[in-house]
């Protein structure tokens, strides 16, 4: 059965590029721009990786990494935050992500990861 992987990234491009990387390696991927739909996603879906953007409209990629570490039923899923901003691999982790990937990113750093997280 294939991986599950969900992804929120408010520029498209990014998104695409990340989707179809994702798809190419025989991965189940979906992909929103909306941080709103991430937990109502994980519901339904129920996907073995999530990736964030960190800076998206709305609530960040951080504090929705920690409402996934902190619910009951999705606590165990990896999550990975991609950021462009300069802050701290501390405060980042701080937010109980398993992984950043700093933008601009090597769409192989990005496959790696994600292998080493879900394999």
């Amino acid at each position: 059965m294939e991986k599950r992987i969900l992804i929120l990234d408010d520029n498209q491009d990014i998104l695409d590029i990340v989707h179809e990387t994702l798809a190419y390696e025989k991965f189940d991927v979906k992909s929103t721009s909306e941080g709103d739909s991430v937990l109502p996603l994980i519901e339904t879906f129920h996907p073995d990786l999530v990736i964030l953007d960190y800076r998206v409209a709305g609530v960040n990629g951080g504090e929705l990494c920690r409402q996934i570490k902190s619910h009951p039923r999705f606590f165990n899923i990896p999550v990975i935050i991609f950021s462009a901003y300069i802050m701290s691999e501390d405060e980042l982790l701080g937010y109980g992500c398993d992984a950043i990937i700093n933008k601009p990113f090597d769409l192989t750093e990005l496959v790696e990861k994600v292998n080493n997280l879900i394999s």
